[in-house]
């Protein structure tokens, strides 16, 4: 399938590993002119090896003040327009009861509010250009217990689906992908290889974690041109591991 995106000029944020990684990865194997964003500069710089692009490198951490503002500046200093924005950037954030205020805040900040933020100062330029694609990689809606990045996660959800329909008719589309279990850096250092395969074997129908590459392949087709009347959507790319009907 021809995605017509090749030209295009694309930010990605959390580029460094995993979902992030294999998304910028795949944009750029489409042709789109990258941004990438991380706290890792050489990890950013293996990725521009990789693909055998120039790549706008940004090294920024996402939690200090004034990220988004720095991120956009760069962005389009770099690539002139970012016609496609791919907030990537998070972490899980397990609570207690005792989880403090400063925890609960971090969370959110990470997890919501820089996405946000740069997604509002991204915007005026796609407004502009009559065209956008803004693909938010979110979190699934069913925690086993108290997580700031989950609730983070369902805010997100409802800011898209409302922002969704303020630019739909600017040409700009809102979406988000709850990846499922994904193998990456962070399920491997959180989950022991004898609780994976007990998961893969009890609670999901195809039988095994997923790979960026399957966020990455949904992500790419958003950002296309063929998925014009996809907006205000939430797509979970989890192998059915979730249990809701809808």
């Amino acid at each position: 399938m021809e995605l017509a995106i090749g030209g295009r000029s694309a930010l990605v944020t959390g580029a460094s590993m995993g979902i992030g990684r294999a998304i910028a990865a795949a944009l750029a194997k489409e042709g789109v002119r990258l941004a990438v964003v991380a706290r890792r500069r050489q990890l950013l710089e293996e990725l521009q090896k990789e693909t055998g692009q120039k790549l706008v490198i940004i090294e920024q951490d996402f939690l200090q003040a004034g990220a988004p503002e720095a991120i956009a500046q760069a962005a389009l200093a770099g690539l002139g327009s970012v016609q496609i924005l791919v907030n990537n950037a998070g972490g899980s954030r397990k609570f207690t009861l005792e989880s403090t205020q400063e925890q609960w805040d971090e969370a959110i900040t990470l997890n919501f509010t820089r996405q946000r933020q740069l997604t509002h100062r991204l915007l005026a330029q796609m407004i502009e250009r009559k065209w956008g694609r803004i693909i938010n990689i979110t979190g699934k809606s069913e925690p086993e217990g108290l997580n700031g990045a989950f609730a983070a996660k369902a805010a997100m959800h409802s800011w898209a689906k409302g922002l969704s329909r303020e630019v739909g008719r600017h040409g700009i589309t809102v979406n988000s992908i709850p990846p499922g279990r994904i193998l990456s850096e962070q399920i491997l250092r959180n989950y022991s290889p004898e609780f994976r395969k007990r998961e893969s074997e009890e609670d999901i129908p195809v039988g095994e974690y997923g790979k960026p590459e399957d966020i990455a392949n949904l992500a790419c087709f958003l950002a296309s041109p063929l998925a014009r009347y996809i907006t205000g959507a939430v797509i979970p790319v989890d192998g059915g591991l979730r249990r809701y009907q809808f």
